[in-house]
């Protein structure tokens, strides 16, 4: 295995796989290892292969005539291209190795080939491979010290020393959650001294959030300020990374007035922080930003789980006949149709739900570590196998890279915003008009009737573009959508100066996302131009930008980032 982690284009890419997801949240509580126990869809395979004996038979003898040419050296199995785990020419070369490695697929494919012929129902099918597939990630021979070529050139080119040093990484990962191989050299990040230190100040602080407004950078400001809802996992900063880099940065350049919410980092003592907590807090946030800015008209943005709850929000405000207060909608990123949302929705019923709901009640909170643990264990290949051979059998140091930094400084969920994230996901209640009431209103996204816009990223896994897609059919309002062609975290770090950058636009939204593709455009260069253009449409008129920060009875408390931030 090349390990490849420390390259920009690698970790961006792997970037784009760590994010946190909100549908795992059942596993995140009740832990990574029960889905690698044998359950009932492992008891169907097995009766289902026992019922086609011919079948099973024919492929078991296939493997071992395969096996048989490996041990004759006139196997044709090689890996492919692309798998980066066997690029280094010994692997090939070294008849030992080759063996090796024609054995691995060999077994791989095998294992791959039973699957489908038991011909399982969907979710069994779904459940079983994500088991294989985890199994054959460990199995890879590129995982085992000395056997890769690597590793074995690295302890003769250090005397050894990449074993000492994998092996205190090792001891170092295990002895804290979230127990994975590290992803990120955090040494090189600050946050407010090289991260998230686009010039702004505090200028409200609640129990659950601190509201950021970003100091003008031109001369001239657009009336209708924008606030922007970030995730209620990991920090803000996502929105506000290095310089050129940063979302937050970008819009204040090009002339927005941006206000952006920090949440506090809560424990034990915010168990009672619910979806009507979250959604009054942004209502607060919201009466803060028309007092600053004197105005009666906000632009209201939402990323990933962000975007559920400014979802929420604004059919609140809906429905209580308040939502002339918004002058534009935006998702970045978000989910609010899970219907069909692939192998997490397999991996999780309604006990396991409910036992997760329990545990985190007992405990307060979830802990992100554990989701990141969880969401490392999605991709192994590339969230843990990738590391181990870089960090451990190498001795290498993972990459600086500021979205992994982010992605590493993870926080904690209240209880009860846990509960409510979960019943959520299981019910998809948003797609329901009056599923899901908050704050004493029936949720119904189609009295959202403002103009909206949409972003998801074709690449996405953690929030699949088709499910993002289905919110320009909940919404009431017109919906621009944009696909980028990037991941989930690539898709919001996307600035101009990116030359591999590009989007696709269409003009109508037909109910299929496959219908919508069909029909777009591709656009070169970023979305964040177009984005910047539709928000000047819906932003009203210029004036000059303020001198000071705060307004309306409101002051500044701290500079940007804030002290929140900093919760651990």
């Amino acid at each position: 295995m090349t390990s490849t982690a420390g390259t920009p284009d690698a970790a961006e890419e792997l970037a784009d796989q760590a994010a946190p997801l909100d549908a795992l949240l059942v596993d995140a509580a009740l832990g990574t290892l029960r889905r690698f126990v044998p359950d009932a869809s492992a008891a169907r395979l097995a009766v289902s292969l026992v019922r086609r004996p011919l079948t099973t038979g024919r492929r078991l003898r296939g493997l071992a005539s395969e096996f048989a040419r490996i041990g004759a050296g006139t196997s044709e199995l090689a890996p492919a291209k692309r798998d980066r785990r066997f690029t280094d020419p010994a692997w090939m070369t070294n008849p030992v190795l080759r063996r090796a490695v024609q054995a691995y697929l060999a077994a791989g494919q095998a294992a791959g080939q039973l699957v489908a012929d038991a011909a399982l129902e969907s979710r069994d099918e779904r459940r079983i491979r994500f088991g294989v597939d985890n199994l054959v990630e460990a199995l890879s021979p590129s995982n085992v010290p000395l056997l890769n070529p690597l590793s074995a050139r690295a302890v003769v080119d250090t005397g050894g020393l990449n074993i000492a040093r994998g092996g205190l990484s090792f001891l170092r990962d295990l002895a804290s959650p979230p127990r994975i191989p590290e992803m990120v050299d955090r040494s090189a990040f600050e946050v407010g001294r090289n991260i998230a230190v686009t010039p702004g100040e505090v200028v409200l602080r609640t129990e659950v959030l601190e509201l950021i407004q970003y100091r003008p950078q031109t001369e001239q400001v657009k009336q209708v300020p924008l606030l922007i809802v970030p995730p209620t996992i990991n920090k803000f900063y996502a929105l506000d990374l290095a310089q050129g880099r940063s979302m937050i940065e970008y819009l204040v350049r090009g002339g927005q007035q941006v206000f952006v919410l920090s949440w506090r980092n809560p424990d034990a003592r915010h168990a009672g922080w619910g979806l009507d907590a979250y959604v009054q807090a942004v209502l607060d946030a919201l009466g803060a930003v028309e007092r600053v800015c004197g105005v009666g008209r906000t632009a209201l943005m939402g990323v990933c789980a962000g975007g559920i709850i400014a979802s929420i929000t604004a059919a609140h405000l809906a429905a209580i006949g308040q939502q002339d207060r918004l002058a534009c909608f935006g998702l970045l990123v978000t989910v609010l149709d899970t219907a069909n949302a692939g192998t997490v929705g397999a991996l999780v019923d309604r006990r396991l739900a409910a036992a997760a709901k329990a545990m985190s009640r007992r405990r307060g909170y979830l802990d992100g570590r554990a989701l990141a643990e969880v969401f490392a264990w999605l991709r192994p290949g590339d969230l843990i196998w990738n590391y181990w051979v870089n960090n451990y059998l190498l001795g290498k140091k993972p990459p600086a890279f500021d979205i992994l930094f982010w992605n590493a400084d993870t926080t904690r969920m209240s209880a009860t915003l846990h509960a409510d994230f979960v019943d959520l996901a299981m019910d998809n209640k948003l797609v329901t008009p009056g599923a899901l009431t908050v704050l004493g209103t029936d949720i119904d996204l189609a009295r959202i009737d403002v103009d909206a816009y949409i972003v998801a990223g074709i690449a996405d896994h953690i929030t699949p573009w088709q499910n993002c897609y289905r919110s320009t059919q909940l919404l009431g309002g017109e919906c621009r959508f944009i696909l980028s062609t990037s991941g989930h975290i690539a898709a919001l770090v996307n600035p101009p100066e990116n030359p591999k950058a590009t989007y696709q636009t269409g003009k109508a939204n037909p109910a299929n996302p496959e219908d919508w593709l069909k029909a777009a455009q591709a656009e070169q260069g970023s979305w964040w131009p177009d984005m910047l253009a539709w928000l000047a449409e819906c932003s009203g008129a210029t004036k000059p930008a303020p001198d000071q920060l705060g307004g309306g009875g409101l002051r500044p408390i701290a500079p940007a980032p804030g002290t929140y931030v900093f919760d651990s």
